[in-house]
């Protein structure tokens, strides 16, 4: 892919990484000349230090051929025309981080993909780290559901039965689906099915409709979420 990101700081630099290790065409756009100089450095991938909500600037970075553009500043406005110069020139996938959650609506209207406030995401993720530390990975669905990774515990409800006996037996509670199963550090997920049996150590990837519950976790055999509390 040919991908235009705006911005070289905290956000975009990491990203950046993620972009040329990929193997796209990458050009990054940094108004700041250290920022730039830096990403020019570190990054095989041609860095542009000017201004990306000048229409020239888009066209130095070859906008006309992009297939995707980004950005990461950490100004809602700079993010915005960027975002309406890039959907003026027909980009397919335009991408912006927005800080303000009052802003969110202007650039859904603009029809941009968003990521909120990364700021507060990641203090929500530390928070959860601590509140509930069986939770090792997990995403938000919507305003309630929630998908998230947890290991299956020696004397949990759910150790030892079969999906299909968990679900008939009300071990597993409604809105709660076992999506995929590792086991034994290996690299690919078990595919689970109705004869699956859950065996303690297991780490599985969960969807439930009403989130990582305390209930809800309590099948996995992980209580701390109620002392927390």
């Amino acid at each position: 892919m040919y991908i235009i990101i705006v911005g070289a700081g905290n956000i975009g630099t990491p990203l950046i990484e993620i972009a040329t290790r990929d193997e796209n065409e990458v050009v990054v756009i940094e108004q700041n000349e250290a920022k730039a100089d830096a990403a020019a450095r570190q990054f095989d991938c041609l860095v542009i230090n000017a201004d990306a909500t000048v229409a020239e600037t888009l066209d130095e970075a070859g906008i006309d051929r992009a297939d995707a553009i980004i950005s990461t500043t950490d100004q809602d406005a700079t993010n915005i025309m960027v975002c309406l110069l890039a959907k003026e020139r027909e980009v397919p996938a335009v991408v912006s981080v927005v800080h303000n959650p009052d802003h969110m609506n202007l650039f859904e209207r603009v029809g941009v993909s968003t990521m909120e406030n990364p700021q507060r995401l990641i203090s929500e993720y530390l928070y959860r780290a601590v509140k509930r530390p069986s939770i090792k990975d997990y995403m938000k669905v919507g305003d309630t559901a929630e998908v998230f990774e947890i290991t299956v515990d020696e004397g949990a409800p759910i150790a030892g039965y079969t999906l299909e006996e968990a679900n008939q037996e009300g071990v597993i509670g409604h809105g709660i689906l076992i999506v995929a199963i590792e086991r034994n550090g290996e690299g690919d997920p078990l595919t689970p099915r109705g004869d699956t049996v859950v065996q303690p150590g297991d780490l599985l990837t969960v969807y439930s409709q009403r989130g990582a519950a305390p209930d809800v976790t309590d099948v996995f055999g992980h209580y701390e979420d109620h002392e927390l509390r």
